[in-house]
């Protein structure tokens, strides 16, 4: 078997599972910034490609690739990759779902703490030798505790539900939106309630967005979206860049229509020093704390993964049905 391996090969010879499997298919490497000509010049006739989860798989080269099986993101995100495309051809689709759900649940709430005790700019502060002067100025402007608030999340996953399990030990009262709500049982498993969309985003202190990226959700953080959170609350954003308008944001910091945001994702990626979202002025630029999209890379989560996407692929290739297919096949 051929397989064709999109990303880093040094990540991918890292946190490589000693499987039989492995040892005896052929692998190719090829990088993600690698052109649509140079993929099928090496790799046309693949049984399996195995993809970065956030490199571009267009129709034009799935067409031409006569024995593909299976495609299978290194993580959670396929949106790169020609769904409609993959289907027509009876090529599967899959993905690691659940896999970073950990990880990124603890970069959430990091991203929460952070802006509640003002982190970025503490440190800075610090260092500049004002310690004391920020502490009177906290103590007078005040801190707010993560357990004294009421979390908003917009969509309920495994990365929401892990985010949830790990909030409940703080006291949160902790909502969520989705288009139907979940049984009693999940709700009270999560130690969650159910809230309409624009409930939640006026009612709650934190916002956090954890749903995928569809034609529906992006852009779903707009301006009418953000007009409708308290002037005192934060968004959090560690699903996808494409679901925030970077402009609507931009605006709703300068006019103080909401207090901050964190980011772990934002859009396009890599993020360049032009983005509108870097570029906020004065003490505007510290009311957003950033993280590189590092939520879901955490080494237990490529273990978890590297071993799933293997094991997912060889049942693909062995004729059997394999696990997290994502393109309704």
């Amino acid at each position: 078997m051929k397989i064709l391996i999109i990303g880093s090969k040094d990540r991918y010879l890292k946190y490589m599972p000693n499987i039989k499997f492995v040892q005896d298919c052929e692998k190719v490497y090829i990088p993600r910034d690698y052109s649509q000509t140079e993929i099928l010049d090496q790799a046309k006739n693949v049984n399996a490609i195995i993809i970065d989860a956030i490199a571009k798989l267009p129709e034009k080269i799935i067409v031409q690739m006569p024995n593909l099986k299976i495609i299978q993101s290194e993580g959670v995100a396929y949106n790169g990759i020609d769904c409609r495309a993959a289907k027509q051809r009876g090529i599967y689709v899959c993905n690691c779902k659940g896999a970073n759900a950990s990880s990124v649940a603890e970069q959430t709430i990091l991203l929460m703490l952070a802006l509640l005790r003002s982190m970025v700019i503490a440190d800075r502060i610090e260092r500049e030798g004002y310690q004391i002067e920020l502490k009177e100025h906290l103590m007078l402007e005040g801190i707010t505790e993560l357990g004294d608030c009421r979390i908003g999340l917009i969509g309920f996953g495994d990365i929401a539900k892990a985010t949830a399990k790990r909030l409940a030990p703080f006291g949160c009262k902790i909502f969520y939106y989705t288009k139907r709500p979940k049984s009693h049982y999940v709700e009270k498993e999560f130690q969650v309630s159910y809230l309409g969309r624009k409930e939640l985003i006026s009612s709650c202190d934190i916002v956090s967005i954890h749903c995928p990226v569809t034609p529906e959700t992006t852009g779903m953080v707009n301006t009418e979206f953000l007009s409708h959170m308290k002037h005192s609350s934060y968004l959090i954003n560690t699903a996808r860049g494409e679901i925030v308008d970077n402009q609507a944001l931009y605006n709703a910091i300068v006019s103080e229509q909401i207090s901050g945001a964190g980011l772990d994702t934002v859009y396009p990626e890599p993020t360049t020093k032009d983005n509108v979202l870097l570029n906020l002025p004065g003490k505007y630029a510290e009311r957003i704390i950033f993280s590189p999209h590092i939520g879901g890379i955490t080494t237990s989560f490529f273990r978890r993964a590297h071993a799933f996407v293997w094991n997912n692929v060889a049942k693909a290739l062995k004729g059997e049905r394999p696990e997290f297919i994502v393109n309704g096949l």
